[in-house]
């Protein structure tokens, strides 16, 4: 909370006369955010150089958030300094070939798949089920959806994990308009079907979401409320977050 309200009160001396010496205690005190969205995409220190390759690429994203913020469009700082900041790392990654063609492959199918079995039983398929109808082991199936979960989906931004996709995300966020990402969902239509979609997933799937979206807790930081591991947590989000998409899609 202090730490906010230091961004905060940096933030509106900052707007007020954009000095050099205000722009990097800006960028300094929001550096904990860049950490923090790399733990909720699943991307850890244990990476190693990697980590700091990608915490690299997320304070080059905070800059440019620090540099073309417009309060005018009533967007939160930290609102649109996130999206800056999570486009850049997933640009980043798409470029650097973070999942082998293998594995983007793998995670298309088990998409289509959790799709086709929505569309035929209205119900959210099992792990199980999904390996039963790729002809693959079980095993496989979870890895899948860890490597989904980590960079790919989210209810934050609904990236579509069947196209590859030659645009950049980053330049998605570059609209200088600044219109107020919480738009993305403020319909009232696509809220209740989304909260509908949600109520249908058993307790266990709603508490991943609620402590990930409503909480902001990490990963590992769920793995430890539900005394499961990281991967885990990886693998409910992606299938959950996977089968909302379409449950939705067969409304």
């Amino acid at each position: 909370m202090v730490m906010q309200m230091e961004i905060t009160d940096t933030l509106s001396e900052f707007l007020a006369n954009r000095s050099p010496e205000l722009r990097e205690k800006l960028v300094l005190q929001s550096v904990p955010l860049v950490h923090y969205l790399l733990g909720r995409m699943g991307i850890t220190q244990e990476r190693g150089t990697e980590y700091e390759d990608l915490a690299h690429q997320g304070l080059l994203g905070l800059i440019d958030a620090v540099d073309h913020f417009d309060p005018k469009f009533n967007a939160r700082f930290s609102t649109y300094a996130s999206l800056r900041i999570r486009g850049k790392v997933l640009d980043y990654l798409r470029v650097a070939d973070w999942m082998p063609r293998t594995a983007r492959k793998r995670s298309r199918m088990i998409q289509k798949t959790i799709t086709t079995l929505w569309s035929e039983n209205s119900r959210q398929p099992t792990e199980d089920e999904i390996a039963s109808h790729l002809g693959v082991k079980l095993e496989d199936v979870q890895q899948g959806l860890a490597d989904t979960s980590r960079v790919l989906v989210s209810l934050d931004m609904m990236m579509d994990a069947d196209q590859d996709g030659d645009g950049s995300l980053y330049d998605r966020f570059t609209d200088e308009k600044q219109t107020n990402p919480s738009d993305l969902f403020e319909k009232e239509s696509v809220l209740q079907e989304m909260a509908g979609a949600i109520q249908s997933l058993p307790k266990r799937e709603q508490l991943v979401l609620s402590l990930y979206y409503n909480e902001g807790l990490t990963f590992k930081e769920i793995g430890k409320v539900m005394d499961i591991t990281e991967s885990r947590v990886c693998q409910l989000h992606a299938r959950v977050i996977l089968s909302l998409k379409a449950m939705m899609t067969n409304e």
